[in-house]
């Protein structure tokens, strides 16, 4: 654009081309050539706290805390190797929606990620996809759903899933996703069905009884007892340890499947009759 003559002149054509980013990251190498550190004898057990809470102003977490406890006893009593991501200590961005925009353009390592490898989702990438064999998710309860950084988080994952639709290939390969949830009141079947159908498409299987809850109910507004309950509560300690004892027995029984034969019956891009067709209102 140039003014001439007090003309606003404006040219079609571009001044500066677009270019796709380069970034020499070894980890975005990892994750571009899918360098999976799992074994069929591995036990990687990844726990990815969706609290949220200012790092100045630490509190106790209920749920941060039960995933505490069942890592503690994966790794003590299970043989297990264990890590946990705290979304909270993660700078990333939300999910653009690029998608939206052409099937290609959002696409795996995510867009976001390959421009800019220093995105907090690029360890997520990593841990979940290429290191762990489990995978333990632990929420609060926010407004009857899962906390928002569970859901930034989720959008961000599209690029997992989007490979079925767009290559055929499915990421997630011989892996368990399990969940804790914890709230004030009552909400814990209908977050744990959002997750597991959410999780479930990603490719992860479910062990028996894949959820463990804490809630007081309705009624229990008293929320300065509830971390006193919570610390004095024997099922808490229990149930932390049989959901990491569930997830073990059926990953077993997981390892024992061939990835390569496993297919997902999601859409694909060549289901539409209208994916060659070349739209003149695409926006640019």
């Amino acid at each position: 654009m140039k003014i001439d003559d007090n003309q606003i002149l404006i040219s079609s054509e571009p001044l500066i081309q677009a270019k796709k980013a380069f970034h020499d990251s070894p980890l975005l190498d990892d994750l571009k050539n899918l360098r999976y550190q799992t074994t069929p004898t591995s036990l990687n057990i990844l726990g990815i706290s969706a609290t949220n809470m200012h790092k100045d102003l630490p509190r106790f977490s209920t749920s941060e805390d039960a995933l505490e406890k069942s890592l503690a006893f994966a790794a003590e009593h299970l043989g297990a190797e264990t890590r946990m991501i705290k979304l909270r200590d993660l700078e990333f961005r939300h999910c653009e929606g690029y998608y939206s925009q052409h099937m290609q353009a959002c696409n795996w390592p995510c867009s976001i990620t390959e421009m800019n490898p220093e995105d907090g989702m690029t360890k997520v990438y990593a841990d979940m996809i290429l290191w762990a064999d489990i995978v333990v998710l632990a929420t609060p309860i926010r407004w009857g759903q899962a906390s928002s950084l569970y859901y930034k988080m989720a959008e961000r994952l599209n690029t997992v899933q989007n490979q079925i639709t767009l290559k055929n290939k499915i990421l997630v390969r011989n892996k368990v996703a399990a969940f804790i949830i914890t709230g004030g009141q009552d909400n814990i079947q209908q977050v744990a069905g959002q997750m597991m159908c959410f999780f479930t498409d990603l490719g992860f299987a479910f062990p028996p009884f894949s959820f463990m809850g804490w809630s007081r109910g309705w009624t229990a507004e008293d929320m300065d007892k509830n971390v006193m309950q919570f610390k004095k509560s024997d099922y808490v300690v229990r149930a932390s340890k049989e959901l990491m004892e569930n997830a073990v027995e059926t990953l077993r029984q997981v390892k024992r499947m061939d990835p390569d034969k496993i297919t997902a019956p999601k859409p694909r891009k060549n289901d539409s009759w209208s994916t060659e067709i070349e739209n003149p209102e695409q926006n640019h």
